[in-house]
């Protein structure tokens, strides 16, 4: 059993659920904020930074609702996951990242995932 624990991380993001999934699912949405490179062959994402690659399948998707990602050389519970909502009462589009990391390492993954997203934000124009 693995010592990771969950996280989730929301931020509010102004677009349409289907924008925002296009960032969160194709290569080319992907490698705008997430990875330098992304490609994807047969259901199996490869996604590389600064010259190291990672490779990720899909586990699960919704198209405008979830994708989520399993790293390849992860134990089979884990996952990362990217969830889209929209509030009822402010009409915004809510995204919900699921990821998992030892518990004293949650903060420094929750950081790099805030950078990410900033990126993503200014791609989205947000």
């Amino acid at each position: 059993m693995s010592k990771k624990v969950k996280f989730t991380l929301e931020y509010p993001v102004r677009c349409s659920p289907g924008i925002l999934y296009e960032f969160l699912s194709s290569p080319t949405g992907l490698q705008e904020w997430f990875a330098d490179k992304v490609d994807e062959k047969d259901g199996l994402y490869s996604f590389s930074w600064n010259g190291s690659a990672e490779e990720a399948e899909v586990m699960e998707s919704e198209e405008n609702k979830f994708i989520r990602y399993h790293w390849i050389n992860s134990p089979k519970d884990e996952y990362f996951e990217f969830k889209i909502d929209k509030s009822e009462v402010t009409n915004l589009t809510i995204l919900t990242i699921t990821d998992f990391a030892e518990k004293k390492e949650i903060k420094d993954q929750s950081q790099l995932w805030e950078t990410q997203i900033k990126d993503l934000f200014y791609r989205l124009g947000n």
